[in-house]
């Protein structure tokens, strides 16, 4: 063999050998394209990260919040708490809600008031302004009005006076300024406030 022969097998092998490296470009783009996913793939591993990490500091302030707010008092309604047996629905006085019959429980200055009488001692509104009763030996009656606020006054008509343990109810409406109903309890005060006797519905 020729040095010339050679020389050209050589070449051919050099050449051969060139061909199956892979081009200096290619692996540069390759190199590239694995960089930039793998600065994506930092990118989006960092986000999450980040969104996480604010997440649990929201939660955590909220939780500190809550845990450093004071409690509130409970608002004063202005009465004592009574249980549910015990408690006492005020009514707006009207003749509506007088309405019916009522029994003496109290009336100050009379201590007689469970002694025997040949009649039951009661007082009877109705709705339309009368009253009637009886004091337990006489039969009474006469008008009555409520204003605003309990505001309350009455008349008496003519009665028969058999004498008994007379149960006083027209002094107690003559006197009467103010009047409360409230639990089917029915109250009456005088012009200086004071109460003046307790009535409860009849049952």
């Amino acid at each position: 063999m020729s040095n010339t022969d050679l020389e050209d097998d050589l070449r051919g092998t050099f050449e051969r050998a060139a061909a199956s490296v892979p081009q200096a470009v290619d692996l540069t783009e390759r190199a590239t394209t694995g960089a930039r996913r793998a600065q994506r793939r930092t990118w989006i591993v960092s986000g999450a990260a980040a969104v996480a990490v604010a997440a649990i500091a929201v939660a955590g302030f909220g939780l500190a919040g809550s845990r450093n707010q004071p409690t509130q008092p409970p608002v004063a309604t202005g009465q004592a708490p009574a249980s549910a047996s015990a408690s006492v629905t005020p009514e707006v006085a009207s003749a509506q809600t007088v309405a019916g019959t009522w029994q003496p429980v109290q009336i100050y200055g009379t201590k007689s008031l469970k002694a025997a009488r040949p009649d039951n001692p009661v007082l009877v509104f109705k709705a339309d302004g009368t009253w009637t009763g009886s004091d337990g030996c006489n039969g009474l009656q006469g008008t009555y009005s409520i204003g605003q606020r309990g505001a309350f006054s009455a008349t008496s008509g003519p009665q028969h006076l058999v004498g008994c343990e007379n149960v006083p109810h027209t002094g107690v409406l003559h006197a009467a300024k103010r009047i409360t109903i409230s639990d089917d309890t029915l109250q009456f005060f005088g012009a200086d406030g004071r109460q003046l006797a307790s009535y409860a519905r009849a049952r």
